[in-house]
């Protein structure tokens, strides 16, 4: 049985392309242990800008080893959620606001561990400025959290 369309062949249609959604950037997110002990080398896959990544840290928390225990590189999209998320217990989540005057994009964000929000704030994202949060103990330290806007080096 041969069915036709009067006027009219049917032929495999092509794949659409895949749009990928529109960003306003990307960011490098790593959690780190601080603790009293010999300092660290900084690791070769951390963004540039941060190589004196410890020296930094020393200056807000009351802590001499920093030590990136994950790490991670995302986009940030300009109308989804974007996550970062170095381990499976502490991530953040982001939501793009646009560009910030001066340079930067305005967020809203949250830090959760697990399915609980720990923070929530906004704040403004720049190239030469990272974000550093103060999370919860942990053994002998502290967790913390950094958030760099990078300029797409890593991964």
């Amino acid at each position: 049985m041969m069915l036709l369309a009067a006027g009219s062949v049917v032929r495999a249609q092509e794949p659409l392309p895949v749009k990928k959604p529109a960003t306003d950037g990307k960011v490098w997110g790593a959690l780190i242990y601080a603790s009293q002990g010999e300092a660290m080398e900084v690791p070769a896959d951390v963004p540039a800008n941060l190589k004196d990544l410890p020296l930094r840290l020393a200056k807000v928390f009351p802590f001499t080893r920093f030590e990136i225990i994950g790490q991670h590189h995302q986009d940030i999209f300009r109308q989804y959620e974007s996550w970062v998320v170095p381990s499976k217990d502490l991530f953040v989540k982001l939501d793009s606001k646009g560009p910030a005057d001066g340079g930067g994009i305005k967020l809203d964000l949250q830090f959760w561990r697990e399915q609980e929000v720990l923070v929530k704030t906004d704040t403004v994202l720049r190239h030469d400025s990272p974000l550093f949060i103060g999370g919860p103990k942990w053994r002998d330290g502290r967790l913390l959290f950094v958030l760099q806007l990078t300029t797409g080096e890593g991964k």
